[in-house]
């Protein structure tokens, strides 16, 4: 019998796998549904556009959603090594210590592990900021932002250029900084094209999982499918709302009735502007940018597209940002599908604490099926104002002087209302949590509430969405779970833990 099944190698799994097995007395096996992360664009900081709808993508879509319009909404999702760590925009941004008053860790419990994550990571300064990102930088501090030094979780509030999770103009995945060192010890097994269909709970433990008919058997599973994929496997197996499982003839197995709900998602609008200097990154396929990236790693396509952040608050009685403008030096249409059109810029407001939470349900029993992503964004109204403030200022943003000259005719909203803008245009910024959330579904360790040998440990347990990006988060949250599932030992020599 296995002493771990790890089930997704996406950010969390490739992290869990393999500080699991540190430990030489552990059998740890990853089991991935995608395949290896060979395609080139993975590793081109930015092309990760070029993966959306291929075939290292879930390729998700959301249900209509009646507050855009009744759009359906692209969700790209990483189905492959490193997961969506492999095809994301890099940011190194995991939010405010203020998050972590909803979470059951304080801010001091996770503070030196993020550490460890930043230096296990090597998360660096962008290579070769864009000319107009640096325009953008200055132009917020002249309209009141303050520089900050580095958008971390005590020093948020601001703009900056991003820090990225590149190693040397390259992208540095989950798969690259944690599983690629790991491979080499005999005691950590990966399987991809491995699709997991259902958990196997036997007198109220977790005993193993099925993957093509078969049960690979282990003394504790740990899910690390993510905010879509760890609710759809607890639903398959029967884990979770009754009268879902029953709808679906599936047998309760264990009636846990918080799997699936408190769906959350940063949704993001954006400010487009023609460019007048021919500087952007609608260049960067040209034959000047290919040789110096592929000869010196810097150019263009060392770009992670988003460039440049800056954290702000709508009102000055809330404790932390709520809107982020983020900056991309190109015009960034239709989620990332549209190439784009010509020279431009796009500056994008994101709405950081929606109150708005939709649910994943299930759309069949058939594991093979795409589950059903109701996100009900701007559900709230609330949401609405503060996404449309954000839009306006990101409009005063391109006005001001060290914009405003490179600043052409504004593509959106345009003639449009803000407001109608957003629900017609609006995108996601890909960072779904809380469908798995601590209390409903996972206590403080990660373990799944009234079962035994059976944890989650991805983004889909955070309570709330962070105030920033979700992918440092995520690393931290399973190296939490290491620590958990070995005791909370520091000597990494140390046996398996029994009591899983």
């Amino acid at each position: 019998m296995l002493d771990y099944v790890v089930v997704g190698a996406g950010s969390a799994g490739c992290v869990l796998a393999a500080r699991l097995s540190e430990n030489p007395a552990a059998d740890v096996l990853l089991l991935e549904a995608g395949g290896a992360d060979a395609a080139r664009e993975i590793h081109i900081p930015a092309a990760f556009s070029k993966l959306f709808r291929s075939d290292v993508d879930w390729n998700y879509d959301t249900s209509p959603e009646p507050e855009l319009a009744g759009r359906s909404i692209y969700w790209p999702r990483g189905k492959m090594l490193g997961g969506s760590s492999s095809m994301n925009a890099m940011m190194a941004i995991p939010g405010s210590h203020h998050d972590y008053d909803v979470w059951p860790w304080s801010w001091s419990d996770v503070a030196p592990v993020y550490e460890r994550v930043r230096e296990d990571l090597a998360v660096e300064e962008l290579r070769d900021p864009n000319p107009l990102t640096l325009a953008f930088v200055e132009a917020a501090q002249q309209l009141g932002i303050p520089p900050s030094p580095s958008l971390g979780p005590t020093d948020l509030e601001g703009v900056r250029i991003t820090p990225v999770t590149q190693r040397r103009g390259r992208r540095n995945s989950s798969a690259d900084a944690y599983l690629r060192p790991a491979l080499k010890r005999p005691n950590l097994t990966v399987r991809t094209g491995a699709h997991v269909t259902r958990v196997v709970v036997e007198s109220g433990r977790a005993v193993g999982v099925e993957v093509a008919g078969e049960i690979l058997r282990a003394r504790a599973v740990v899910l690390c499918a993510g905010a879509v994929n760890s609710p759809q496997l607890l639903l398959l197996s029967g884990i979770g709302p009754r009268a879902e499982l029953e709808r679906h003839g599936i047998p309760v197995v264990h009636e846990l009735a918080g799997v699936g709900s408190n769906l959350q998602d940063h949704l993001a609008a954006g400010a487009l502007f023609e460019s007048r200097s021919p500087v952007t990154l609608y260049a960067a396929e040209k034959p000047m940018q290919l040789l110096r990236y592929f000869v010196r790693r810097t150019g263009m396509l060392t770009s992670n597209v988003a460039e440049a952040a800056a954290f702000v608050r709508s009102r000055p009685d809330i404790p932390a940002p709520d809107l982020e403008l983020l900056f991309a030096p190109v015009l960034f249409e239709d989620g990332g599908l549209t190439p784009p059109r010509g020279h431009g810029f796009t500056i994008g407001a994101i709405l950081l604490q929606p109150r708005s939470n939709g649910v994943v349900r299930l759309r069949s029993s058939n594991p093979f099926d795409a589950p059903s992503i109701e996100p009900h964004y701007l559900s709230h109204p609330e949401d609405i104002a503060t996404l449309v403030h954000g839009v306006e200022l990101a409009r005063r943003l391109a006005a001001m002087p060290a914009l405003e000259e490179f600043a052409g005719d504004e593509l959106e909203p345009g003639d449009m209302a803000i407001e109608q803008s957003i629900r017609e245009r609006a995108q996601t910024l890909y960072h779904p949590v809380g469908t798995c959330r601590f209390g409903d579904v996972v206590d403080a360790e990660l373990r799944v509430l009234g079962l035994e040998g059976l944890r989650v440990a991805d983004a889909s347990v955070i309570p709330r969405v962070p105030r920033g990006h979700t992918h440092l988060p995520t690393l931290m949250i399973a190296e939490r779970a290491a620590s958990f599932l070995r005791g909370g030992a520091r000597d990494r020599s140390d046996l398996v833990d029994a009591a899983v």
